[in-house]
């Protein structure tokens, strides 16, 4: 089988992985993520040693934090553009790349990449239409209808649905850039810990952070099933490697919808409805392999 290369661009560390998939990762290294021209640099240092250790590439997928730029037909394809990440707007991400290696790439943004790595290989298997939301630094979501990635006029944002504030219990302006207090602004990592004091995985798990952190995410889940209609919706992300807000979330969203929907997948199995990413924190690296596969 050829050999694919992937890069997970996330706004705090690249992973640059080689292999075929989760049962054959040849070679893997992170590293921070610092300015366009180093980062970029080292991920196609590690490719060139790759190939001169290992074997040609086939291909090279990237799944990158956004906004991103991801169809074909547009001159900035393969584009961070309006990111608020200090450095990084409009970069040449995946033509540098491809210049550099001359090798087909694929190009989407991270979530849509970890949800094709689930899809072929973790828990959307056998699905056509899916949400994988992550929940981490930022908020954002990706997945498939029809079997086919979400694209459309950009890509979905879905960390900045407007969800309802309750200032009363929540006086917390929120941290987005842009929208102060979207699902983004109130339920990322940085948000607990702007809100609390203390990050996410130093609160104890009986603190009254998580049942405001559930509130949040089982509203934005929640429009996103009214609106998708998936048959599952994967939570992955840093905050969500606090497991005890599984079931929390999960009872919050069948309050929400109150019986509305007559989907035995939400009523009687909500457990295997609203679930972890069956590939962990290889979901994003996997996921770029997915793309080159996918793409190539």
């Amino acid at each position: 089988m050829p050999l694919w290369g992937g890069i997970e661009a996330g706004g705090t560390k690249f992973v640059c992985a080689v292999g075929t998939g989760p049962d054959d990762l040849r070679a893997q290294v992170r590293f921070p993520t610092t300015t366009p021209d180093d980062s970029i640099g080292r991920a196609i240092e590690f490719f060139e040693r790759q190939q001169q250790e290992k074997e040609p590439l086939a291909g090279v997928g990237i799944a990158s934090f956004g906004p991103v730029d991801p169809n074909p037909d547009s001159p900035t394809f393969g584009y961070i553009t309006t990111t608020p990440k200090s450095g990084w707007a409009h970069t040449d991400l995946a033509g540098t790349v491809r210049r550099a290696l001359r090798v087909p790439v694929g190009f989407d943004t991270d979530v849509n990449g970890a949800a094709l790595g689930e899809r072929r290989w973790g828990a959307a298997r056998g699905l056509d239409t899916f949400v994988y939301l992550t929940v981490g630094t930022g908020i954002g979501g990706g997945g498939m209808v029809g079997g086919k990635l979400i694209h459309g006029l950009l890509h979905p944002e879905m960390g900045h649905f407007r969800i309802p504030h309750d200032r009363e219990r929540d006086p917390f302006d929120g941290v987005c850039p842009y929208h102060g207090d979207c699902l983004e602004g109130l339920a990322t990592g940085p948000a607990l810990e702007a809100r609390w004091g203390r990050p996410g995985e130093k609160l104890p798990v009986h603190h009254p952070a998580w049942e405001l952190e559930a509130d949040y995410l089982a509203l934005g889940v929640v429009s996103i099933i009214c609106i998708l209609s998936p048959q599952r919706v994967i939570l992955g992300g840093g905050v969500m490697k606090q497991r005890h807000l599984f079931p929390l979330v999960r009872r919050r969203v069948q309050e929400l919808l109150n019986g509305y929907l007559h989907a035995p997948a939400i009523l009687d199995r909500i457990d295997d409805y609203v679930v972890p990413p069956a590939l962990g924190s290889r979901a994003g690296v996997l996921g770029a392999i997915a793309l080159a596969r996918h793409h190539s």
